[in-house]
């Protein structure tokens, strides 16, 4: 795993084991987003007391938040199957066919990524979530055919990062609409805490403050640095984490104070010192470090938005004045942060 590979909140090989092992069983295990968790708690509660499914519900907010945790809570709280899929899978009109009519009535059908459906797959979709039916068009032009065919009654949890590129006629198909916000540091330390005692990891409070204060106010970073001042403290036969090995740990792996990695601080001092503050545009701030515009857009530039670092202009990006600060500071996890 790289470096850079950390402070990213997309999903890696290396987080299977970790999710599942630490992934909270209840929504009581489930710290933060108290408003989503009473909202989904209502509407679990109405339709249990109607005996009907849950209706279909839409998650959106950056990644590593939560949101596939909340699907699998919502059907263990059911008490019905969960099916896992994702945008990139569902290819055909094929692929949708035959997870829908593999499902039993109730059942839960999480689909990652879903703005990644293409327009035939989510054209295949509406009437499923509508009607509870599936139409297959068989044959070609005068011949052509449609099949009706009649699906159990399900609930589609869709998650997705960029809720921007749903088409309307889709998000209007959802009962249920939330937001995940990024998490306060004392509940990242509170997840934290829990993740170190699940793990067997010995850590002080402190150094639990220090790790949820790089970790980009998102739970998925906060395990994997976790983990990675476990193996610090092991090969340095340290029994437990203090601060001053977490200090150590996240110096060697150029995260800052803020959980800034390398190329957040490229991003900075490339609008302040090469294009004067800025506004630069994404695609020109996306060909000079050599990276992708929607990494940019759904990596980097959310968190240093949410930090007041960079705004963003109808002409493009700028920074701000609390960022030039922070590109100022030296990376020493012992150095105060001038915000």
């Amino acid at each position: 795993m790289s470096t850079q590979d950390l402070t990213k909140p997309v999903k890696i090989e290396d987080d299977k084991n970790l999710d599942l092992a630490l992934r909270p069983q209840t929504f009581n295990e489930y710290v933060g987003q108290e408003r989503v968790k009473k909202n989904l708690s209502i509407l679990i509660q109405a339709a249990q007391k109607r005996s009907e499914p849950i209706e279909h519900i839409l998650i959106h907010g950056p990644s590593g938040l939560g949101k596939t945790t909340l699907a699998h809570l919502v059907a263990k709280e059911m008490g019905v199957g969960l099916r896992l899929t994702s945008g990139t899978a569902l290819e055909k009109a094929g692929d949708v066919g035959s997870i829908l009519t593999g499902l039993s009535n109730g059942d839960v059908l999480f689909i990652d990524e879903v703005h990644r459906l293409n327009k035939l797959v989510e054209e295949t979709i509406y009437p499923a979530m509508e009607d509870f039916r599936l139409d297959i068009v068989i044959g070609k032009g005068n011949a052509a055919k449609t099949l009706q065919i009649d699906l159990p009654r399900f609930t589609i949890i869709a998650a997705t990062t960029r809720i921007s590129l749903l088409s309307n006629p889709f998000r209007s198909r959802f009962g249920v609409s939330h937001k995940l916000d990024y998490y306060q540091s004392e509940e990242i330390t509170q997840i934290l805490n829990r993740s170190a005692k699940l793990l067997g990891i010995k850590a002080s409070p402190a150094a639990l403050k220090t790790i949820a204060a790089s970790a980009r106010s998102t739970p998925r970073i906060a395990n994997r640095l976790l983990k990675r001042c476990r193996d610090f403290a092991q090969v340095h036969n340290q029994a437990e984490i203090s601060v001053d090995l977490a200090q150590n740990t996240l110096s060697l792996l150029e995260i800052d104070p803020l959980g800034l990695e390398a190329t957040d601080r490229k991003i900075l001092s490339l609008i302040s010192e090469k294009f004067n503050g800025g506004p630069v545009g994404i695609k020109t701030i996306a060909a000079a470090l050599s990276e992708e515009e929607q990494t940019i857009e759904d990596v980097y530039e959310p968190y240093l938005m949410q930090l007041g670092f960079i705004d963003r202009t109808p002409r493009g990006r700028i920074i701000t004045e609390t960022g030039k600060r922070h590109i100022g500071m030296a990376l020493d996890p012992k150095q105060a942060s001038l915000i």
